[in-house]
């Protein structure tokens, strides 16, 4: 369904758990000891001094930096087991914690599929508003993150340009892909400072997050430290989300991969938590494997499914909100190998508790981005969400009165208690078809992918995202603006 009024649905239900508790305990172990004894690269000096400044030890020649092991306790208890991510309208406020599971679109794609004309080409700043727009559509996207990249602006403030169309286009909380660096990080911030009414209101209620990325294996980029720096000054959420790929820049057997990832997301944890303790941070994971036949990263293989549920398990343990990959694929079109992978990938980290999976509208290993995917995702998302919400037994649901009152030989149809829980038993796609065959065929025929592209291209020409005041559209324009002059001086 288009989202019509109503709060966006995150579900908490049925639940996978791929770990007894002490083997989570040996993962936290080992990267207690990787974090110690090997170590993180960091590649900012001043982040450096406050890992130094805290008791960790720090060889500037080399930037290695040794993290003690009560430093990564220290900042497991700090950080807060809730997040919430606002949306400029509350309705669209939420709530990453627990179980809870949710959806968010992919990002951030260099190619895409263009509805209109179906050309697989580069994207376009235009796009990104486009992007923003269907997603605010779709009641099953909890979140915007950065779907696709602006090929057509300047490199160096393209993550500001990005930030002028989405916080248009939606009144959802917007995940920016990460920034290009602290100082537009803050540009950012200023951006939707000037949405909510100043820094302070945005602090109280962020309506925006940043997605920082360490670098596989055990580096923190200068880029990197800053975003995370910047977010805990600020009060905004940070994901810290490392792409390792097992088999390459992490151990090939899922649990070493586990812990090198673990390392990367607890040293960026640290270096927050310093800055600002009790900051609202997200555990975040892009990891897959490397396929060293075919010498790509697959998305769509079953193991990344795995491996995002037992990251969901790992942040649970340590009581932090979750954000992983799932939904995703590796076919060029949506067709059954795509619908294949999508679930197999989803279903997995869903009934881990996944607050906030990333997938929907992606193809082609993670670089395009097509609406007509975005279209199926989510009926997709619907249905796994149906699927984690379980069977609730209870007086009503066993309807035990009910059967007795109907007795045998008749039907539910006209009971007041089909129709009162219809909405809540039952998954109603929106693409998807159950019709007979006739039914199907007095209506074209069309396939699946015909269908989505044809309903994704009605909502970019209807839907009408909730205005921005002319004052602050001219805001958003002066700070990308004088971003620009930044750069040419």
């Amino acid at each position: 369904m288009i989202r019509g009024g109503k709060a966006s649905t995150i579900v908490d239900g049925c639940s996978l758990n791929l770990f007894a508790h002490d083997e989570l305990d040996a993962i936290h172990l080992a990267t207690l000891e990787v974090l110690e004894r090997t170590g993180i690269d960091v590649y900012l000096k001043e982040a450096q001094e406050i890992f130094a400044a805290a008791g960790a030890r720090v060889n500037k020649e080399n930037n290695r930096v040794h993290i003690p092991a009560y430093l990564v306790e220290d900042a497991i208890r700090s950080a807060p087991p809730t997040v919430v991510l606002c949306g400029r309208n509350p309705k669209n406020d939420i709530v990453l914690n627990g179980r809870r599971v949710g959806f968010t679109n992919f990002g951030a794609g260099v190619m895409i599929i263009d509805p209109f004309t179906g050309v697989h080409r580069e994207p376009t700043k235009h796009d990104v508003g486009l992007t923003a727009l269907i997603c605010d559509a779709l009641d099953t996207v909890d979140v915007y993150s950065t779907t696709v990249v602006a090929r057509d602006v300047n490199e160096k403030t393209v993550d500001l340009h990005e930030a002028e169309v989405f916080l248009v286009n939606t009144s959802k909380h917007c995940m920016h892909l990460d920034p290009t660096n602290g100082k537009n990080a803050r540009k950012y911030f200023e951006m939707a400072a000037a949405i909510v009414g100043g820094m302070d209101k945005l602090r109280e209620r962020p309506i925006v997050s940043i997605l920082a990325c360490p670098v596989s294996p055990l580096q923190l980029h200068k880029e990197t430290c800053e975003q995370i720096m910047e977010c805990a000054k600020a009060g905004v959420p940070v994901n810290i989300l490392p792409m390792g790929m097992a088999g390459a820049t992490s151990p090939i057997s899922l649990a070493g991969a586990m812990v090198t990832h673990n390392a990367e997301v607890l040293s960026g944890l640290v270096l927050h938590q310093l800055v600002a303790k009790g900051a609202p941070a997200i555990y975040g994971s892009a990891t897959t494997t490397f396929d060293l036949t075919c010498t790509t990263a697959p998305v769509g293989a079953p193991e990344l499914g795995l491996f995002s549920a037992g990251i969901c398990e790992l942040a649970h343990y340590y009581n932090l909100p979750v954000y992983v990959a799932g939904g995703v694929a590796d076919s060029k079109l949506s067709d059954a190998q795509a619908g294949h992978e999508k679930t197999i990938t989803a279903l997995l980290p869903a009934l881990a508790g996944a607050n906030l999976m990333f997938g929907m509208g992606m193809l082609d290993l993670g670089v395009t981005f097509s609406y007509a995917q975005l279209m199926i995702d989510h009926d997709i998302a619907k249905m796994i969400k149906r699927a984690v919400y379980g069977i609730p037994v209870n007086d009503a649901t066993l309807a035990a009165d009910i059967i007795n009152q109907v007795g045998p030989s008749k039907n539910f149809l006209a009971e007041k208690h089909t129709r009162q829980f219809m909405p809540a038993e039952q998954s109603k796609p929106m693409i998807i078809d159950r019709r007979m065959r006739g039914t199907w065929e007095s209506r074209g025929g069309k396939d699946i992918r015909e269908v989505a592209n044809e309903e994704a291209v009605k909502i970019l020409r209807t839907h009408k995202p909730e205005p921005l005041p002319e004052s602050v559209l001219k805001q958003l324009r002066s700070i990308v603006e004088s971003a620009e002059q930044d750069n040419m001086l």
